[in-house]
Parts: structure tokens; sequence; C-alpha cells
């Protein structure tokens, strides 16, 4: 998210979710569903693959559009843990 720009409200409303939802699946108090992982490919962009690969494979991914401008980033994604143990994107 922080690559993007977007606030846990902006991802929330792009993938039908209520914001609460989307600060508990953060958090890693609750998980992220497969049909979670086809509405975050869809909204970023990004092959539901290359999401699940890791951190640097979905950054890498990202495309040019989906992108803030360079001079406002601190550019850290977080990788938060499904329950299978599979490690995503944040």
């Amino acid at each position: 998210m922080r690559l993007t720009g977007e606030r846990q409200t902006d991802l929330a409303a792009g993938i039908r979710i209520s914001q609460t939802r989307i600060s508990r699946k953060q958090s890693g108090a609750a998980t992220w569903t497969l049909d979670d992982l086809d509405r975050l490919s869809a909204h970023y962009g990004i092959p539901v693959p290359d999401l699940v690969a890791g951190v640097d494979r979905a950054i890498q991914c990202l495309p040019a559009p989906r992108r803030r401008p360079a001079h406002h980033q601190p550019l850290t994604l977080r990788a938060v843990r499904l329950s299978s143990g599979r490690r995503v994107v944040d």
C-alpha cells in the first residue's frame, strides 16, 4: 500500500471489504482468503502467483501507473501471512 500511496480505506473500497477487515488482515488477526487474493490481484494489476511469491516479486510486478510518484516514497510493503503459512504483500 505504501508503494501505491493508498490508505486502508482506499484498498478496502478497491477490493470491496471494510476498512476494519483490511486492518485485521494486515495485523494478522484475520487471514486473507483466495477471494481476497483474486480481488487484490485485480486491484493492483499483479497476478496472484506474483502476489504470493513474496514482497520483492510483487513490487517488481506492480505496474508503473499504480505507483505513486517517486518523490513521495519511503517504499516498503509488508508481507502478511495467510492461514496456509504463505506470505502475501500488503
